[in-house]
Formats: structure tokens, sequence, C-alpha cells
């Protein structure tokens, strides 16, 4: 019994770490100033579950499944957002209903994620992106920062694909720079 909470222990210390480089890469300023992301709570909540994304399909994909690393890996996502809407003056009784929203947009967002990334080009990718981080209708056509964005998740995919699934750590991409992305 001892050996399962210290096992527990140790995999809720590695969510914690792993789902605190998600939230450094996603606080990147290239992301806001380079890219166009809006810079506020939306905005930040967007990359977060992107970057989160990208860590869990990684997880997902690994053969040995045995550890609830990715579990708990989306429960500290949960806990930060309830956190952080605490923090933001929201009202203790609306905090529940907006936590579940930002889980239900996780899960949403993972399935559009993933079907933009079985696309072999970046334009289906970047009206994905459009939609939820610009709330671009579907049917516009991506500009050259959304196309660098797309280009910058299949990146990620790729270089987390590289890595250890068992969680000890993650490497994200650098972000584009502002160098040869027109606006």
């Amino acid at each position: 019994m001892l050996e399962s909470l210290r096992t527990r222990a140790e995999t809720r210390r590695k969510a914690g770490e792993l789902y605190g480089a998600v939230v450094a890469q996603a606080r990147r300023p290239e992301f806001y100033a380079t890219l166009g992301v809006p810079d506020t709570p939306v905005g930040r909540y967007e990359m977060v579950v992107l970057h989160l994304f990208l860590v869990l399909e990684r997880l997902r994909s690994a053969p040995d499944r045995g550890a609830p690393l990715d579990r708990m890996l989306v429960e500290a996502f949960i806990e930060d957002m309830d956190d952080s809407l605490r923090e933001l003056a929201t009202g203790d009784l609306s905090v529940p209903k907006k936590v579940r929203r930002a889980a239900a947009g996780l899960y949403d967002r993972s399935m559009d994620y993933r079907a933009g990334l079985a696309e072999t080009a970046d334009a289906p990718l970047a009206a994905v992106l459009a939609r939820h981080i610009h709330d671009v209708p579907d049917d516009a056509e991506p500009d050259a920062r959304l196309i660098a964005l797309a280009s910058y998740v299949r990146e990620g995919a790729r270089a987390l694909a590289e890595i250890s699934p068992a969680g000890e750590s993650v490497r994200f991409p650098d972000p584009p720079n502002s160098a040869g992305i027109s606006r």
C-alpha cells in the first residue's frame, strides 16, 4: 500500500512538472507578439490547451499507459483553471460551471486539433486554430501567422514524439519569430 501511495505521489509530481512546462511554453511572448494570439485570459487559455493537447497526445500514444500521468495532467489543468478563475475574482458560485466549460473546451479542441493534425497540409490545421484561437469562421482564409502557428504545432507534435513517453520531460520547439511572417 505504501508503494502505491509513493507511486501516486511521484506521478502527481511528474504531472505538476509537465503542466508547468506546458504553461511556460504557452506564455512565450512570440505567440502573442508575432503570431497574433490575443494576449487576454482567453488567448492564454487557448495556448495552454494547445500545448496540453500536444503533451497528452504524446502520453496517450505510449505503448505502456499503466501510469495515470495523463489523467493527473488533466487534473493539474483543472486545478489551474479553478485557481485562475478565483484570481480573476469570478464569483464562487460560477467557478465550477466555468471550470467544467474549460475542461469541455480541452476535450472539444483536442478532437479538432487531432483531426487537423491528421491532414497533411497546414491549411486545415490553421483553420481549426483560427476558429479556436482567433474566433474566425471556418470559411475564412488563414493568414500567414496562422499557417506559421499550424507549422509550429506540427513541429511540436514531431518533437514530442521523439522523447520518452514516461513523462520525465518535454521539449517544445521554439515558436516562430517575426522573420518571414507577413501580416
